[in-house]
């Protein structure tokens, strides 16, 4: 009885630690490149990007604010709230800069989303998705 009893214990506790670390894989897609290093200036990531605007205007963002789509905010997977982000247009050599209040589902596969403020200034709006460089701003 006891024996079945921590076998099936150790199947749970090895099934849980199988999903957990298959869920933990891929926090970022193929197509997106990341460094580690956050200093200001350097590229952390590059990918695509979207924007979001009217429908989520005046609901909670993660960091509890409310979102506005006219402020020049943005969504990203993990970097810190506040954090100020340089997101460069790699069609058009445009660039904006987004503090990021706001999280993506991790199983996205952006590297971030815009608001539709700082779109319009990469020109993007047409498009909806182009690709991006991001760096951090200090």
């Amino acid at each position: 009885m006891i024996l079945k009893q921590s076998l099936r214990l150790l199947v749970v506790v090895l099934m849980i630690t199988f999903l957990g670390s298959a869920c933990s894989l891929g926090n970022y897609p193929s197509n997106a490149t990341l460094e580690t290093n956050l200093s200001s200036g350097k590229v952390i990531a590059s990918g695509e990007a979207s924007y979001y605007g009217g429908k989520f205007q005046g609901r909670r963002t993660a960091s509890g604010e409310k979102f506005d789509k006219n402020k020049l905010t943005a969504a990203h997977k993990t970097l810190a709230f506040n954090t100020k982000v340089e997101v460069k247009n790699m069609q058009n050599g445009k660039t904006v800069v987004v503090k990021i209040n706001d999280r993506m589902p991790k199983k996205n596969k952006r590297v971030i989303d815009l608001s539709e403020a700082a779109a319009r200034q990469l020109d993007m709006l047409k498009s909806g998705v182009v690709s991006v460089e991001l760096k951090i701003v200090k």
